[in-house]
């Protein structure tokens, strides 16, 4: 490996001369970095960052050569495949057709104490990852959810992104050969108890998985899978669903605003609040809101 010479992928490609290849730049919280580039045929090596940096190729048929960390390599280019580079290593990568990539950095900071964790006190590492185009419909999946609401809102929430990125980073150790420990039992009741109550006192606020594990005294990787095991869902799907419930109690007993509403339960437009309640009561919340008060047009729209 070597020291790295850029504090992030991030910045590496965003302020020196590549930055005119850069189509798109999300961080939401800081958790995690999302670029888009196009760029021309030729060299994309880079220096070591500190980053772990997972690539996918969206044109594909490109022959793709060097090494990201695993040892040399030389393939043909799929579309939609992956890519993951090793941190703190100087990468080689030459293309031989003009390419459109998205990358997904894992800033080190952000994600070392929870890997090392994850990893049962073990270095946390993927050598056999490193390098390998591969496919992965559950990474593709979580991948696009995330650039989706990076397009639609700006950014998602720092509990959405975190649980996005460590999805995504259990699939690359189960392909790395190095799954991540198993959690059994769930939460104690108080800690449940806490956790939930936490989450309706602050259903306005972007609140983290840091802090929702602070509160049950417990490591955020921990605390998601303990979660998950005592209420059946992980702790960003509960918070959707608290914030769907009081804004169907909000739309039946005040007259505020969709855009007032949004922000009373943690969405930063009416658009987005929108979006996400047509997707989980499959009416738009004008048409709740009306329903409910004039039954008529609930049966009407059912």
């Amino acid at each position: 490996m070597t020291a790295p010479a850029h504090p992030s992928f991030t910045q590496w490609y965003c302020e020196g001369d590549q930055a005119s290849y850069v189509r798109m730049l999300k961080s939401p919280g800081g958790i995690l970095n999302l670029l888009e580039v196009e760029r021309p045929a030729g060299d994309m090596s880079r220096p070591a960052v500190s980053d772990i940096v997972l690539y996918q190729d969206l044109l594909g048929g490109s022959r793709v050569s060097g090494d990201l960390g695993g040892g040399r390599f030389n393939v043909i280019s799929k579309k939609g495949d992956f890519a993951l580079a090793a941190p703190n290593f100087a990468t080689e990568a030459i293309m031989d057709e003009s390419h459109r990539l998205r990358s997904l950095a894992f800033p080190m900071e952000q994600w070392q104490r929870m890997l090392d964790e994850a990893s049962d006190g073990g270095s946390f590492d993927l050598p056999l990852a490193y390098g390998r185009m591969f496919d992965s419909p559950a990474i593709r999946s979580a991948l696009r959810t995330l650039w989706t609401l990076c397009e639609e809102d700006g950014a998602p929430s720092r509990l959405l992104a975190r649980a996005a990125g460590f999805e995504i980073l259990a699939q690359l150790c189960q392909l790395g050969g190095r799954p991540l420990v198993t959690v059994r039992g769930g939460l104690a009741p108080w800690a449940e108890r806490r956790s939930m109550e936490y989450m309706r006192e602050r259903l306005s606020e972007d609140i983290t998985l840091d802090e929702l594990a602070a509160e049950a005294r417990l490591s955020p990787f921990y605390f998601a899978r303990m979660f998950k095991q005592s209420v059946g869902v992980p702790p960003r799907v509960y918070l959707t669903r608290l914030r769907m419930e009081k804004t169907c109690e909000l739309l039946e007993t005040t007259d505020l605003s969709v855009t007032e509403i949004a922000l009373e339960v943690g969405y930063s437009s009416n658009q987005v609040l929108a979006r996400v309640f047509m997707k989980h009561r499959h009416m738009s919340p004008t048409d709740y809101r009306r329903a409910v008060r004039e039954p008529s047009r609930l049966i009407a729209l059912q």
